[in-house]
């Protein structure tokens, strides 16, 4: 078959053109301004680009079949010739995936607000150490596996994340509902995605949609300390077992502690002790995801023997994986420089939650260093004031805040739109310093002064995008000034 994707280089579309490739399909695909990495990637795939949505090239290759992109909406031309001729079938991303990569097999599907490339790395990981050969996409650059997508054996597990963002342009459903899970990890829930949902029972809506899919034979494993994952109605149709830190969930974290050198704690059921984890991976929010893939690593090996899972101790009999040198995602908690005087870290926190644990890790590794916390509001949500004083707490928990440049922030109405202003003043009365800056230019130039000024410091970038490239300028600087 020869396939046609609209808007090929986002880094889900890539990854799922490669695998059709895989599978033995004809591939292509345009995109405006098509641009590395991923055109790099499907280039060294030998899947042909097109510069522009000029309806011509797509004939022109003769498709059988049209996937539509996510950010593609209407007035693109191909997508207006596909949909006023009706001559060539065409479908969203989540609904291919589901159709053609996940079919049949037992699929393992990652959800929630936080946490979902991360966990999906880390299932995928140990589902190939545990000799499972799964099938996974990974929405991110994944450390500890050799590339971001592998069809794996025919049968095997496919790993996902459950995105609950929509589909496409003409299916607002949330990408998830696509995905058929047998196994299916819930690890947080909370309101974001401020441009697609209303609030957060329109957002737990779609996710108890998502419980309502999941078979008679399957398994839902949810953060038993989630007030909102509790609060879905019970799904009775299939077995749910409960993972956290409190005493009421099946699978718990214990004796949780963390040092600059290492994070270790229990994974224990129902009060036994199953393995003790000693990694590098920092903290609490980890060790959930990690004993979240833990957990449904043991549930497919399960599903895939054929055994019949013991309530009483579902472990039995079945590898339990080793994590000890698992590295994570790029830009999760990134550590790109690391000396006595100074650490500098890149992390793609842009929402409240994920950002406070993740100061609240460096805090615990780095208590003798300054932390100067940076943050672009960049994505549809941190750019509007729903979580502005939220944003002022949590990044009032480092000593110095710097927020830059308000990502797009034309397209939004000033009575919508996050006051950085506002955030500085609520800072300060918190007593930590902070600045606000209109372009992240300035605020290069002062962290550059910064630095000059006080070498012995922690510097943690927040941001869904480049910072402008703020992030990798600034560690070069850093660099630099080390070697003279």
């Amino acid at each position: 078959m020869r396939v046609f994707f609209i808007g090929i280089c986002g880094t889900a579309m890539g990854n799922v053109a490669i695998l059709l490739k895989k599978q033995g399909h004809f591939v292509a695909g345009s995109d405006a301004g098509v641009y590395p990495p991923m055109s790099d990637v499907l280039d060294s795939e030998s899947i042909e680009l097109f510069e522009g949505f000029n309806e011509k090239d797509m004939l022109d290759w003769k498709p059988d079949r049209v996937v539509v992109g996510n950010a593609v909406s209407r007035g693109n031309a191909q997508v207006e010739f596909v949909l006023r001729t009706r001559s060539i079938p065409y479908v969203s991303l989540p609904q291919l995936i589901g159709e053609d990569l996940i079919r049949e097999r037992p699929c393992l599907v990652v959800a929630g607000t936080h946490g979902k490339t991360t966990t999906t790395s880390l299932a995928a990981f140990a589902l190939e150490q545990v000799g499972q050969a799964p099938g996974y996409l990974v929405g991110g650059v994944p450390l500890d596996l050799p590339h971001g997508n592998e069809l794996g054996g025919e049968k095997s597990p496919f790993v996902i994340e459950g995105d609950e963002y929509d589909s496409a342009f003409f299916d607002k459903r949330s990408k998830f509902i696509h995905y058929r899970p047998r196994v299916l990890i819930l690890n947080n829930l909370e309101f974001d995605h401020g441009d697609i949902f209303r609030d957060l029972e329109d957002i737990s809506r779609s996710f108890y949609h998502l419980l309502r899919i999941v078979p008679d034979n399957g398994f839902i494993l949810k953060n038993g300390d989630d007030e909102n994952i509790n609060a879905l109605p019970h799904s009775t149709w299939c077995t749910t077992f409960s993972v956290g830190m409190g005493k009421r969930n099946d699978f718990r974290i214990e004796q949780f502690s963390e040092t600059r050198e290492r994070v270790q704690f229990d994974l224990t059921w129902h009060g036994s002790v199953i393995t003790r984890v000693s990694w590098q991976m920092p903290g609490e929010f980890n060790a959930r995801n990690l004993a979240m893939s833990c957990l449904a690593t043991i549930l497919c090996q399960a599903i895939q023997s054929g055994i019949e899972v013991n309530s009483a101790n579902p472990f039995a009999g079945l590898k339990i994986p080793d994590y000890s040198n698992c590295r994570g995602v790029k830009r999760r908690q990134e550590i790109l420089i690391d000396d006595a005087q100074m650490v500098i870290i890149s992390d793609f926190g842009h929402h409240p939650t994920a950002i406070e644990g993740t100061l609240q890790s460096i805090r615990a590794r780095w208590s003798n260093l300054k932390i100067t916390a940076c943050f672009e509001p960049r994505s549809n949500t941190a750019v509007t004031n729903i979580f502005q004083d939220r944003f002022a707490e949590v990044l009032s928990l480092a000593d110095h805040v710097l927020v830059g440049a308000v990502h797009r922030a034309e397209k939004i109405a000033p009575e919508n739109r996050i006051n950085p202003e506002a955030m500085i003043i609520k800072i300060k009365k918190s007593g930590k310093q902070g600045r606000f800056f209109s372009k992240n230019e300035e605020l290069f130039n002062f962290l550059v002064n910064e630095q000059e000024n006080t070498p012995s410091q922690l510097v943690v970038f927040f941001s869904n995008g480049s910072f402008d490239g703020v992030i990798g300028r600034f560690a070069e600087f850093v660099k630099q000034r080390k070697r003279i």
